[in-house]
């Protein structure tokens, strides 16, 4: 089990790791050996993940979603695959991580008495600048 927060802990068996070549920095064995990682996490079915976790974590994926609820995340950072496997590792526990707060209510709250104030003053001011603008015909 791995820890992720006080309350979330994912079983080792939900990480899916496979090795595939790197374009990142390597050098000549950028061509012959598989040092990025993919690491794929399914967040639907995840039964370590709260439901409300899990919802918040998929909007946050965005394009590294995939339309069966997979969360794909390649690392190609470094030079050696067991690095580029921390770097992923890491980056997925983050999502968790920032997903696993909840978000704020929003208070609605009412324009104070000097705000509105404020607002018809400016308005008056636009409303006076236009005016002048038409060009009207004075009386003189």
């Amino acid at each position: 089990m791995i820890r992720i927060t006080d309350t979330i802990s994912i079983d080792e068996a939900e990480l899916d790791e496979s090795f595939v070549r790197s374009s990142g920095p390597g050098g000549q064995n950028v061509n012959k050996l598989s040092t990025a990682v993919q690491l794929r996490f399914d967040v639907r079915h995840s039964p370590s993940l709260p439901n409300d976790v899990a919802l918040r974590l998929m909007k946050l994926a965005g394009q590294r979603l995939t339309k069966d609820g997979v969360l794909i995340i390649i690392g190609q950072r470094h030079r050696t695959q067991e690095r580029n496997r921390a770097d992923a590792r890491e980056r997925l526990f983050e999502q968790i991580r920032e997903a696993a707060v909840p978000p704020v209510p929003r208070r609605a709250t009412k324009p104070t008495r000097a705000s509105k104030v404020r607002r018809i003053e400016g308005k008056k001011r636009r409303s006076n600048i236009k005016s002048l603008r038409q060009g009207k015909p004075s009386l003189e």
